[in-house]
């Protein structure tokens, strides 16, 4: 009733205008992503078809430091268009200091971080969560410790947290993570750290060691929790294989270090020993191309079948210089097969994790994104419920549902209760599971049959309603500053 659960149980006798019949189904709450990218697909794609054929209701944006730097304006918009799901947002540090700073390799002057300071604030006053962070990329790598915390304070004194895609994932981990709690104990603030991995073959393993310093944290009295999606792959932009350095001042400079003979070189005698011996690899074909819209004919292949394609040495010198020349020739995103499932496993395993897609709504039959963005639900709940027993149908629903829903300081969400938004996903745990695949992503979840969205259906018998009643959830301290 008015979009919120006005009972449960026995309800003979009851008055409804439908009646769905989920006998032998699951009824639950709706999954709440803490971790999506929709910043500029969502307002194109507002039926949010992807996530919904996956059971998502709920979904914050933002993340890794990128994010819309105007949310007022940009909520505005969804409420205009209408929405599938409901929709919040971080405030993204890479977008607060390419605003500011551009794309500078410098420490802010007093003037420019107090600019950031006020844009920080800004987006926490117009409805943000929190504060992110995507410390591996131009140009939020280029700023120190001291000037995140200084931001975060900003976040925390409105009662956000802070969201992190850590400095590394790889052979520098514990130092990343260090610098996470260093963070959020300084600037007093709950901490989520994103996409939870161990990327470095050479490292497999170390998951079991860095669960373990979360735990110590928590022990300490630091408010710690991760999300994790449940693959082996990640997916990012072409440019992260690049040194840092090489990529300051924005695509321009870029370019012209690229075409310099001695800036090519210095760049390619970084990345050789760093391929070959701190991740341990001989080839690139670890990394796939996902989407490359200036020659979509490359989507799908790894970089050493391109190289291969343009008559190289099958070598990893060669592959290097093939991976330049595709960076001088404009963007491409990238998937990177460096996971070991073991270790997402124990990840998946731990309670303080909450499943998280780290994807968006991409264009149907566009490229070969990684097949997170159609499948990541439904797969927890096929592949490591059903079939391999990693978590019960429960811990896997928590983890979907009421864990990032109090992440995210959703109130009346996340759970079944009377009084609560009724966000609701009936599926089926015989046959519910992901379609999309790494060859094939364009391909929708089967088994969820019925999705509600504030009461209302956007999924009905396995065929979406075009129905958008999602709303935007703000932060809940300046809904009530707001009075609305």
């Amino acid at each position: 009733r008015s979009g919120r659960i006005a009972r449960i149980g026995r309800l003979q006798g009851a008055d409804a205008t439908r009646v769905v019949d989920a006998k032998g189904l699951v009824v639950a709450p709706g999954f709440v992503d803490i971790h999506t990218h929709v910043s500029t697909a969502l307002p194109e794609r507002p039926d949010a078809r992807n996530l919904i054929a996956d059971g998502v209701t709920s979904i914050v944006s933002g993340n890794c430091g990128d994010s819309k730097l105007n949310l007022r304006e940009w909520f505005a918009g969804l409420e205009e268009s209408g929405v599938a799901v409901n929709v919040s947002s971080l405030i993204g540090h890479n977008s607060v200091r390419r605003a500011v700073m551009g794309s500078d390799k410098r420490t802010p002057t007093t003037e420019e971080l107090r600019q950031m300071k006020a844009l920080v604030a800004t987006g926490m006053e117009d409805g943000a969560i929190g504060f992110s962070t995507g410390l591996v990329y131009v140009p939020g790598t280029y700023a120190d410790t001291e000037e995140v915390v200084a931001l975060a304070r900003v976040a925390a004194q409105y009662g956000g947290l802070y969201a992190t895609h850590m400095r590394d994932e790889g052979e520098k981990v514990f130092e990343a993570i260090e610098e996470s709690l260093t963070v959020a104990r300084e600037a007093g603030l709950p901490l989520q750290i994103s996409h939870f991995k161990q990327l470095n073959k050479r490292h497999w393993g170390e998951s079991s060691r860095m669960l373990d310093r979360i735990e110590q944290a928590r022990a300490e009295g630091i408010d710690v929790t991760l999300d994790q999606y449940p693959y082996t792959a990640s997916s990012t932009r072409l440019g992260r294989m690049l040194p840092s350095w090489a990529l300051a001042g924005g695509e321009e400079a870029m370019k012209r270090r690229l075409a310099d003979p001695q800036e090519r070189q210095k760049i390619v005698d970084e990345m050789l020993p760093r391929n070959r011996k701190t991740l341990g690899y001989e080839h690139l074909d670890y990394a796939v191309v996902a989407e490359a819209k200036w020659d979509p004919s490359l989507e799908g292949k790894s970089l050493r079948d391109i190289n291969r394609l343009w008559n190289r040495e099958d070598e990893l010198a060669a592959e290097i210089e093939t991976t330049l020349d595709l960076m001088a020739k404009g963007f491409v995103r990238m998937v990177y097969h460096r996971m070991n499932e073991d270790d997402v496993v124990r990840i998946l395993r731990h309670p303080l994790t909450m499943v998280a897609r780290d994807g968006g709504v991409p264009a149907y039959g566009e490229g070969k994104p990684h097949p997170r963005s159609y499948g990541t639900a439904a797969r927890v709940l096929g592949r490591y419920v059903r079939e391999k027993s990693v978590l019960s149908l429960e811990e896997a629903i928590r983890k979907l549902t009421s864990l990032p829903s109090q992440r995210a300081g959703f109130q009346d969400r996340g759970l079944l209760r009377e009084g609560m938004w009724a966000d609701i996903v009936i599926f089926d745990p015989e046959t519910v599971g992901d379609a999309a695949t790494f060859e094939d992503p364009h391909q929708y979840s089967h088994g969820i049959h019925s999705v509600l969205v504030n009461g209302e259906l956007v999924m009905d018998d396995g065929e979406p309603t075009s129905a958008r009643p999602g709303q935007i959830l703000r932060h809940r301290l300046v809904r009530q500053t707001r009075g609305n």
